[in-house]
């Protein structure tokens, strides 16, 4: 018969160091509903891990009843020093539980006892049974269980690393028996659960004394023969601590207990329950893992789903489909503009058609359906559906619905590119993931198992349509109906036609432009040898520490077991301390220009049209900004006048035209000044004040702009971002190179001169407190799970993000709404100007020589009437030949 294995668990410890193991990325572990997920998380880690290495025939967690115990009746301070349990962790207990109900794991608390007693109880009955026991604690103090038949594995690191203590472990360790942890804590007493020990008697000494004399009573029994000392005069004086503290130290081992080892029978986990688990707490590497694992698929738990295959024979049935519908186009490549097509599916009323076969996309008949005004289609992102039918050569104009979109303005915080995810986040669960259909990185591939990818396909479809009225009431719900018809979906079909458009790059002078780099790194790298006295290379680490550290001397940070740091901003730190610091930082910033924008661009560039068709990302950002990728054209360096001139690759696609650029003159300050209604700053933009230069008036107590120099002007400027992005006294100093001190007044004396700003900052925070989240102008909601955080990092983070999402969000609407405005006028005008990018607060346009004088009053006046604020909006416009000779 083989043996029997019981795993004992102390709860309590294990969360603790859980939820402290991942602390830091608190706000990362939230599920749909806002609960803080963190301790779940790495306690489910920790069972994956101990169960695969004690394969346990019999287990139980312990938890702890409560704070009043028999220990805290013998001594009232009994962790007395603890601090209260973070909420964030309280709310997660009760989840705990119903994980390890999930897993076939019983649990158990038992009143004015610990969960060690408990532990204790168990252990020396299994012990008596022939159990081989383990123990797993975040707690040292149960080391004093181990013995030939238990084994307590302790947390080291997070919580899936342990430290396996048995005798001889506690032997090699502490050169102690593990019956004398007891006794060494009885000497030194325990700072975390507050019992006292012996003043001025710590481990070491303790373990000395112990070895000599084996217990604490056999230390008092010799403590008159030792040498007169200060220990021996604290060893007499806490006496009675002493032995308190080893009672207190000593596990109850007879604790009365209402549970038997009868009834721990370990029969191991509830796939289906925990699969439904993983999903309301966003488990998405833990759900992975019991599907491919457990032997549990998805399918057998999905609703049947039945399906027509659409063929050339019997295309025409789908000419019934009238009215609201939902489509597919599945293209598995992350870059759309340039992804295979691998098939399609519609239906409505659970008729689902579907296809491997796209070119039937492109006949009459779905060109009429997607062009139909009668007809509402649903989709899963509309800007790449678009992109991909246009590719196809197929029109779509009437795309109602985008679950993505909306889902994203539900909550910005999550967002996902898999319907499936999507759809589980939001209780929908009759679909599975790509991830778990298709596989990920060098496996994925689209299933050569018709049924199983038109099935997954026919999925998709009901999914879209499921979720439709259940996103649109929440978006009723939360008054943003208007923000997701009148802003999102317009502009999704706005960026649609930008990326199509793409603009245009000069492949000749990128090429150039890498010679005339290549060539000035050289020269770079030949003053940065001579600086150093010799050859090296320049891109490693540990060779530059070595020289900028050991043979030039230069100042540095303690060096590690890897080397030196050189970090930007370790380098930073050592500017004007030696010539070849301001090299090395040149060099790099070079270096970096020619490898991803002058390289990188020449890769992406299609040869087809001489284009780059970049593709944004309109459900990233929390604030509602846009981004972009394959390639990035909002991250082009121009502080650097190498970076700036990447610019001068981005060209007209004709040689009677210009690229025009219209660039909103701080919008961000301007939304600031109406949000709060600041009369002092709302004056400044009234009267056209340069606003940096009226700040530093204000903070800096001159008399008028005319004793504002550069250097004023530059402080008053970070002053003015500063407080747009929460910054604080600290961040200021950093930014301006002047004492937290002085960063501090100055922030004090801005909020005294704009009123309006303070009292909006305090107000922002308190409404997020109250309802969390906070909303821009055209209620875009971004949730602040931690704005109420017992943890100061993360709640000071919060009111931060509370402080400037309103204003750089609210930004972000309005160039939004411009967007849409510029591009129904070009349409509504047939005008051949095209709006190419938008970086920010930047518009950029191909516009044709003979439209040139109307474009230069229609955009400026579109933009800065996109919304009415109480400061006007200001819009800086210039053109030329290049992007660069635009600006």
């Amino acid at each position: 018969m083989a043996s029997k294995k019981l795993l004992l668990i102390d709860g309590n410890s294990v969360a603790f160091r859980a939820f402290f193991a991942l602390h830091n990325v608190l706000s990362k572990f939230t599920n749909q509903d806002g609960l803080h997920t963190n301790a779940i998380y790495g306690f489910n880690k920790m069972l994956d891990h101990i169960l695969e290495i004690v394969e346990p025939t019999d287990a139980l967690v312990a938890f702890d009843a409560g704070k009043t115990t028999f220990r805290t009746e013998m001594y009232d301070n009994y962790k007395g020093g603890r601090s209260k349990t973070p909420p964030e962790l309280s709310e997660q207990m009760p989840y705990l539980r119903e994980l390890l109900k999930a897993y076939g794991i019983k649990s158990y608390e038992l009143a004015n006892y610990e969960a060690d007693d408990i532990i204790g109880t168990l252990s020396r009955e299994a012990e008596e049974a022939g159990f081989e026991t383990t123990i797993v604690t975040g707690d040292r103090d149960l080391t004093q269980l181990s013995s030939e038949k238990t084994t307590v594995s302790v947390t080291v690191k997070g919580v899936s690393e342990v430290e396996h203590y048995t005798p001889e472990h506690v032997q090699e360790k502490l050169g102690l028996k593990p019956a004398q942890i007891i006794d060494m804590k009885g000497l030194a007493g325990d700072t975390s659960d507050n019992y006292p020990g012996v003043t001025k008697i710590g481990e070491k000494t303790a373990i000395k004394l112990l070895q000599k004399y084996d217990s604490v009573e056999g230390v008092y029994e010799h403590v008159d023969e030792m040498k007169t000392s200060k220990m021996k005069e604290h060893l007499i004086a806490d006496r009675d601590n002493a032995f308190l503290s080893k009672k207190l130290a000593t596990i109850n081992r007879d604790a009365p207990i209402k549970i038997s080892l009868a009834d721990l029978e370990y029969t191991g986990k509830n796939s289906a329950t925990l699969v439904d688990f993983y999903e309301r707490m966003n488990f998405q590497s833990f759900l992975k893992q019991i599907r491919s694992t457990e032997g549990f698929e998805t399918t057998q738990t999905l609703k049947e789903i039945a399906y027509t295959e659409l063929t050339t024979d019997n295309l025409s049935e789908v000419t019934q489909l009238k009215g609201e519908m939902a489509f597919y186009l599945e293209m598995p490549e992350k870059n759309y503009h340039v992804s295979d097509f691998v098939g399609f599916g519609i239906g409505s009323d659970d008729k689902w058609y579907v296809s491997r076969n796209v070119d039937l996309l492109t006949s009459e008949t779905f060109k009429r359906i997607f062009t139909d005004t009668q007809n509402k289609v649903n989709v899963f992102d509309l800007k790449r559906t678009y992109v991909g039918l246009n590719r196809l050569g197929v029109s779509f104009t009437n795309g109602e619905n985008d679950i993505l979109l909306e889902s994203y303005l539900l909550d910005t915080n999550d967002n996902s590119n898999d319907l499936g995810a999507l759809a589980h986040r939001h209780g929908y669960q009759d679909i599975q993931t790509d991830e778990e259909v298709y596989g990920t990185g060098v496996k994925r591939h689209i299933p050569d198992d018709d049924t199983v990818f038109l099935t997954h396909l026919a999925s998709k479809l009901r999914a879209i349509q499921q979720l439709v009225p259940q996103l649109k009431t929440e978006l009723e719900q939360n008054k943003q109906i208007q923000l997701y018809t009148d802003i999102e979906l317009p502009i999704a079909l706005v960026l649609s036609k930008m990326e199509i458009a793409g603009v245009r790059v000069d492949t000749d002078r990128l090429e150039q432009m890498e010679s005339e780099f290549t060539e000035r790194l050289t020269e770079i790298e030949q003053t940065i040898y001579n600086e150093a006295g010799e050859e090296f290379n320049i891109k490693s680490t540990k060779q530059l520490g070595s020289i900028l550290f050991e043979k030039l001397g230069l100042p540095s940070s303690k060096k590690t077991k890897t080397g030196y740091s050189t970090a930007v901003s370790v380098l930073e730190g050592l500017r004007g301390q030696a010539p070849i610091i301001d090299n090395i930082l040149i060099y790099r910033q070079i270096s970096k220009i020619q490898s991803t924008y002058v390289k990188g661009l020449l890769k992406v560039v299609h040869s087809s049209d001489q284009k780059v068709h970049t593709t944004y990302l309109q459900t990233l950002t929390q604030t509602g900004r846009l981004s972009s990728i394959d390639p990035n054209l909002q991250n082009i360096p121009i502080r650097l006048e190498e970076g700036r001139k990447i610019r001068q690759a981005f060209i007209p696609s004709a040689d009677n035209a210009q690229i025009f650029s219209s660039d909103y003159s701080q919008i961000e300050l301007r939304v600031l000044a109406h949000i709060t209604g600041d009369k002092n700053l709302q004056a400044a933009f009234k009267n056209d004040e340069d606003i940096h230069a009226s700040t530093a008036v204000r903070i800096f107590g001159l008399k008028d702009a005319s004793e504002v120099t550069p250097n004023i002007r530059r402080q008053a400027k970070a002053v003015n971002f500063g407080i747009v992005y929460g910054i604080s006294d600290y961040g200021l100093s950093q930014n301006i190179g002047i004492s937290r001190k002085q960063a501090k007044t100055f922030i004090d004396t801005y909020f005294q001169e704009y009123p309006g700003v303070k009292t909006f900052m305090d107000q922002i925070v308190e409404t997020a407190r109250k309802q969390g989240y906070v909303e821009t102008i055209a209620r875009r909601r971004r949730y602040l799970p931690d704005i109420n955080s017992s943890n100061h990092n993360q709640r000071s983070f919060a009111e931060r993000t509370a402080m400037n999402t309103p204003i750089q969000g609210s930004a972000a609407d309005i160039i939004k709404i411009a967007m849409i405005r510029m591009q129904n006028e070009l349409e509504k005008r047939q005008l051949k100007t095209k709006m190419l990018l938008q970086v920010h607060d930047e518009l950029i346009f191909e516009v044709p020589d003979d439209e040139l004088s109307l474009i230069k009053k229609l955009v400026p006046s579109i933009m800065d009437s996109a919304v009415k604020l109480d400061v006007p909006l200001k819009v800086e416009s210039a053109f030329g030949k290049s992007w660069y000779d635009a600006k």
